[in-house]
This record gives C-alpha cells, structure tokens and sequence, in this order.
C-alpha cells in the first residue's frame, strides 16, 4: 500500500539527505549559540522518544509543552510526535488557571517544562503529573522533574522511521478563550501536511532564486501563525535555518544575528519598529529623503538594515489588521511587506495578499487550494486544505461552526472586490461566549 509522505516522512529525509545543515540555532546568553545541524535535532527527539514509549503512555497521548521559543520546542514537538503521541502547546504568557485547565481538558500525560520568566506556580500544575524540564527552563520548575539532557544522556535513539497515520491528530491548539474557556483546535497529520505542502508551492511565497532562507523564531509558537509559518514549513521544507530571539531587551541583536530574508510579524510590532526609526530619525528628515529619486533607496536601506530587515525578501503581517499607512512606509523603504489572515482552525492557511493583489485594507486573495464564500449575513467563510478536524470534546461546537457543506464559518464579516480580494469589515455575533 503506498503511503502518501506525511510532514515527519519529510523530517526523515532531511535527517538522511544534510545531517550536518544547521537547522535550529539558539542563543544561551553573552552572545553565545548553540547550533542544531538535521542530526542533532533528530538524535536528541529520537532519544526523547524512545524514553516517552518507556512510559507506557496511551495511544495520542496528549504532551504538553509550557515553554517560551526554543530549539527544544521543535525538538520536544518531534520526540512526541515519533513516539506516538498528539502536542498540547500551552502559551506561556497564560494565567495559572488557565494553564491549569488546558492540561486538565486535554488530559495531559505529562509536560515539558522550558525557557520562562518564572516557574510555573503549584497551582498551574494538576497533582502528579510527570514533567521534564527542558535545557532553557528556569531552576525548581516543576518539583521532582526529570532533567531533558539526563534522559538524553542515558537513552539510545529510536530507530527507523515511526509511523504516524494522516488522521492521527498531531496537536491540539488551544484557542486564547477571549471569547470563553479555550477550546482545543484538532489538526492531524494529514490537514497539517496538506496545508504546509501548499504553502511551500505556492509562488508567491517563494524566495528569488539563490537567497538562502533565514527566519528568527520569536512569535509564540503555541499560537499557530507562528507554528504554521515558521516551524512546520520548515520542517517540511527543509531549506531554512531558524533562529531564536533570546529576550525582548535583544531583539534588535537577535535580528541582526538572523539576517532574516524571511520576517513575519503583527501590526504592534511593525509599528513599534516605525517608532524606534522615527525616533533617532525624524519624519520629515526621512520623508524628504523618500520623496528624492536619487536618495530614497538608499536611505530605505539604511533604515531597514538599522532594524536588521535589509535582507528580508518575503515580509508579512498578521494575526490582526495592519493600518494602510503602516503598510505604505515599509513599502516606501522597499520592504516588501504583505498582509494575510488565517485562523487557529484552518492552520493559518486561507488568505495572502500578493505583488497583484495588495490593495490597502484588504488581506489579499484566497490561498490556492482554499475556497471561500460570504454568507447571506455578510458572514466570512472558508473551505481550507489546513481545516481542523473539530474541537476537542466539544462537538456542539463543531456543528455550530460548520456549514452543511463544510465551510467553517470565521465569525468574521467581509466582502469580496470582484478580483477576489477579502476585505474584512468587523465580527459577526459571537458564536461560541
């Protein structure tokens, strides 16, 4: 029976075809990195992973990771994917009570502790759930928790190539319950794949020819534009070197580390960076430099390299709306920032905008393969290659926010130009308070 190639089959390859390619570069403080080549990351999560099959945990069983970005998270996401089990990421910015009930709702087995601010307190943590501290993770972080490098230490690697089905569900993602209690997102192996392999063929995502793909990793990673954009695309594709921002003091330096040619972001974000400039640089001093031919690219160089974004080739923005001004300075300077929009529930695969579809307030065209419609009361929705399989024990939700014919509805109201261009213009009433 053939086996259509699911996003570790292509984990594997990499494994095989450039062991030694840094993959994961993470800083550990005073400037100081540790690189991760395909081989190291796969010895240490198939040390991981054997170790987690000793545990004699259940079939999907659910793992958590409670930790800031980190090379161990990519590593930790992989040991529990070969050794069977679905990732729970648990955003570490959460209220204890919240963390608290993440790991009770998806009945976690156990949890990966790593890089935070502070150590979870007591009450974050249910009685007796197994834990392992991570490389980066705060002293005492979880009493009695096994230490990651001792496990490696003493555990030989998984052998082969383990197996996991499409409709194994990968990861749970648990919504930021802004709108109630969180609900737990399921995408499995197969939507997973199916969504990255899209976005990797997609053309207007693609680096010109010859620059090498860099990215730093500083977005949360349990939240799923950041997991989609940076991490799983790089998994599958293999081609990138991602970097990790140590702390928000260096991020500056974190950037200029990376050389990014690849940098996505979040509207609050590109307007502090706009800030920073404008600070050192004043408004009309810069404006008159952009409005002269003879200054304007070398002065949007200038600008650009003192944030660290002077090799960026593909810029985006996302998670919410970016203000048209906002979008038209970068441009000025020559970055070439695109809007998207996506969800939690169909993996941050639905919309892009493009070098044709661009237009101000608008988040561009549907991705291909994606299929959207406006409903009768204006509400957006969407037929994705990335769509969940449901919320985790909640299907009253899933009929609710699913259409007869599979489109899940956004809870977002737009319209679309007769280009095909979405524009969002507000929420519909919530669904799911």
């Amino acid at each position: 029976m053939s086996h259509t190639p699911l996003i570790l089959d292509h984990v594997y390859e990499h494994e095989a075809a450039q062991p030694a390619r840094v993959f994961l570069t993470q800083p550990i403080g005073g400037g100081a990195v540790i690189d991760y080549s395909w081989a190291r990351t796969l010895d240490e999560a198939r040390r991981m992973a054997l170790h987690l099959q000793s545990l004699g945990l259940p079939p999907g069983a659910r793992i958590a990771l409670l930790t800031k970005n980190c090379a161990h998270f990519v590593i930790a996401e992989l040991a529990i994917w070969m050794a069977g089990g679905t990732t729970v990421a648990i955003f570490p910015t959460e209220t204890a009570e919240t963390v608290r009930f993440v790991l009770e709702h998806s009945q976690a087995s156990l949890l990966f502790i790593g890089k935070l601010d502070r150590a979870p307190s007591a009450p974050a943590l249910p009685p007796g759930l197994r834990c392992v501290a991570l490389p980066l993770a705060p002293p005492g972080s979880a009493p009695g928790a096994e230490r990651w490098d001792d496990v490696i230490a003493r555990t030989a690697p998984l052998p082969g190539r383990p197996q996991r089905a499409a409709d194994d569900l990968a990861m749970l993602c648990y919504t930021s319950g802004s709108t109630g209690e969180p609900k737990g997102v399921m995408h499995s192996f197969g939507r997973i794949t199916h969504a990255v392999a899209c976005a990797i063929a997609d053309p207007q995502l693609a680096l010109p020819r010859g620059v090498a793909r860099r990215l730093l990793s500083y977005l949360p990673l349990a939240h799923i534009y950041e997991r989609a954009v940076v991490e799983c695309r790089s998994l599958m594709a293999g081609d990138g070197q991602v970097y990790f921002n140590e702390s928000l003091e260096t991020f500056i330096d974190d950037v200029k580390r990376a050389r990014p040619t690849v940098f996505v972001s979040v509207p609050r974000l590109w307007l502090k960076l706009q800030q920073g400039v404008l600070q050192t640089l004043p408004a009309d001093m810069l404006e008159a430099l952009l409005a002269d031919p003879a200054t304007a690219p070398a002065a949007g160089r200038k600008v650009l390299a003192s944030l660290g974004l002077d090799e960026v080739r593909l810029a985006a923005c996302g998670a919410a709306p970016i203000p048209a001004s906002l979008l038209a300075w970068y441009r000025r300077l020559g970055l070439n920032l695109f809007e998207g929009y996506g969800m939690t529930e169909d993996f941050a695969y639905s919309h892009r905008s493009t070098r044709e579809f661009n237009a101000p307030g608008h988040v561009g065209v549907a991705c291909p393969g994606v299929q959207v419609r406006i409903a009768d009361d204006g509400e957006v929705l969407v037929k994705s290659p990335g769509q969940m399989v449901g919320y985790y024990k909640r299907p009253d939700l899933d009929r609710a926010c699913f259409t007869a014919d599979g489109f899940f509805r956004t809870g977002d109201r737009g319209e679309l130009a007769p280009d095909g261009q979405l524009k969002l213009t507000g929420r519909v009433k919530e669904l799911f308070k």
